[in-house]
Parts: structure tokens; sequence; C-alpha cells
């Protein structure tokens, strides 16, 4: 028996939330619906110009951990912080949430990481994040047992951009595969897949990843196609499994004999997209490893995902597994 459901690796992110109109977004040169990263200068700089905010323990992976442990699933997470009030707050936040958290923090610079969110009125969201320790994530900090005892690792492909990370996900993948399991990545966003294409499809077509989610834009950015049909076809040749997710529209599952299409939840009002993606993912995986349909599996990621856009922050307010339940999900 697996010790975990779930092992995710990522970066460990304290979002700083708040909400604006699209004219700050352009007076202040940012980036809508990106992640954008920053430096230190700007990051200071961004805060003091944020009106009223919300602080909430974030970080894309640490979002699905911490949706897969609210569905009642055994998660684990790796992802660097610092021994400051923000990574004290990042610790006490997802170990609360029910997820096994081990990773050393560092003693001293740099800084935990954090991000500011704006949402704009159409419930998109602008990130810049300042990386702060993310960027000490290193080989190291692969926790053995983790990585062989959960049946899938997921890591966020923003990993990419802290260069010892890389090293990182690729020992943890070797772990896995070595126990007989399977790891599974997120693309991110269609910038991070910009960055990193020809790297992304090699860690697919060589079989380190085995599963992958993505968005509509973040499958054309990877296939460079502006057809939706084109990029699952592609895609369907290049991993064991994947799920596209299209917002309102729901999300297509494609194997390599099977093309499943899962319909969203209805929803009262779009607050804050952001977290959504990865909660579709902590649903998914939810179901994935407790051996369930993969349709199923999409019905339980439209729900957490749905459930998450109706609120401000990226980590479940209610509790999903009672959602689910109450769906019949479960």
């Amino acid at each position: 028996m697996s010790e975990y459901d779930v092992l995710c690796i990522g970066n460990a992110i304290v979002d700083i939330i708040a909400q604006c109109d699209d004219g700050f977004l352009v007076e202040n040169g940012i980036t809508k619906g990106a992640m954008n990263l920053i430096d230190a200068e700007r990051a200071e700089l961004l805060y003091s110009r944020m009106g009223p905010a919300i602080e909430a323990s974030g970080g894309s992976a640490g979002n699905t951990a911490a949706g897969v442990a609210s569905l009642g699933g055994r998660a684990a997470y790796f992802g660097k912080v610092s021994s400051d009030h923000l990574g004290a707050v990042y610790g006490h936040d997802i170990r609360a949430q029910g997820v096994a958290f081990d990773t050393r923090p560092l003693s001293g610079e740099p800084p935990t990481a954090r991000s500011m969110i704006f949402v704009t009125p159409d419930g998109e969201r602008s990130m810049n994040t300042y990386l702060g320790a993310c960027v000490e994530l290193g080989p190291e900090d692969v926790e053995v047992e983790k990585a062989t005892g959960a049946k899938v690792t997921y890591f966020e492909g923003y990993l990419w951009d802290p260069p010892r990370a890389k090293e990182a996900i690729r020992l943890a993948a070797k772990h896995a595969h070595s126990a007989g399991r399977e790891v599974s990545m997120t693309l991110s966003d269609s910038f991070c897949v910009d960055r990193y294409r020809e790297e992304f499809l090699d860690l697919m077509r060589s079989g380190t990843v085995d599963i992958v989610f993505a968005n509509e834009s973040e499958l054309k950015a990877l296939y460079q196609t502006s057809s939706f049909d084109a990029g699952l076809e592609a895609i369907r040749q290049d991993c064991k499994l994947a799920a596209v997710t299209r917002s309102e529209l729901g999300s297509v599952i494609i194997s390599p004999s099977e093309t499943l299409k899962v319909d969203a939840i209805e929803i009262e009002k779009l607050v804050d997209t952001t977290g959504a993606g990865d909660l579709y993912a902590a649903g998914f995986l939810f179901g994935y490893t407790s051996g369930r349909a993969l349709d199923d599996c999409g019905r339980l990621g439209s729900l957490a995902a749905g459930l998450v856009i109706q609120q401000i922050g990226p980590r479940p307010r209610v509790d999903l597994r009672v959602a689910a339940q109450q769906a019949r999900l479960l």
C-alpha cells in the first residue's frame, strides 16, 4: 500500500491578493492573465501600490496538495521556504490542511517567496511573483521515501524557472519510476510553455512524465498551433494521459485510445480564477489514485475547480470531500 496518493512539488509562495481594474494593470505594466517573474524591488513597488489585500498560502502545486487533502486523499509536498514570518505562515497553513510538509527551510536570505495577484472584475488573475527562497529547492530536498511511496508525483511547470529545481524533479521522477509509480506535470501557463517548450516535450516523449495537465492556451502554445483539435491529437502521441481544461467548456481527457469530454459545473458567480487549474488537477488526481474511471476523475476535477473560482484565494474554503459526496461523486 502506498504511503501517499499524491506527492506535489512546487514553488512555495505566499499569495497577496487584491482586486483592481484593467487600468491599474496598464498603468503598472502588468501582463494580464500571466505569471510575471519579478525581482525584490519590483515586489516592494507593487505591494506599495496594492489596495486592501488578502494573504494566503499558495503556489500552484501547493494548492493541488491542499485540494487532494480536502478530498480525503493522502498528500505530501516538497517546496522551499525561508525561516521567516511568511515561511512559518506557509508551513502552518499547508500542514493544517492535512499535507505532509517536511522540506527543511532556509536560514537567512533569500526570504520566502510571495506573489502579488491582481484580480480584475472578470475574475482573471495577473500574478507578479518574487521567487525568493524557491530558487534554492534542489536535489537535496528530495525525500526518497515520499518519492517512492506516492502513487503519483506531480510538479508544476513553473519549477523550470529556478535551475536547481530541474535536478530535483528529475531525481524525484527517477525514484518514482523505480518504484513503479507515475509522474505528472502541469504546463502552468502559456508564457511558461513558450520559455521551455522543447524541454517540456522532451519530458513527455522520454517518459519522464506520464500524465500532463494543461489548459487550451497552454496546449496550443506547446504545439504552436491555433487548432485545439490538432493540439489534442499531438498530445495523444506524446504522453500516456492528458487532461485539458477549457474554462466554462469543461475539460477533455486524452489517452492513446480515448477522448472523453467532461462538463464544467454550473456556478453562481465567477469571483477569482486563481487556483482553478490547480484544483482541477487535485480532483482528477484524487480520483485517479483512487482507481476511478477517467470521466469520474474529470468530474471531480470540474467540481473542485468550479468551487474554488467562486471565492477569493486558491485553496478550498469548503470541505471538498463533503461537496463531492453531495454531488454524488464519492
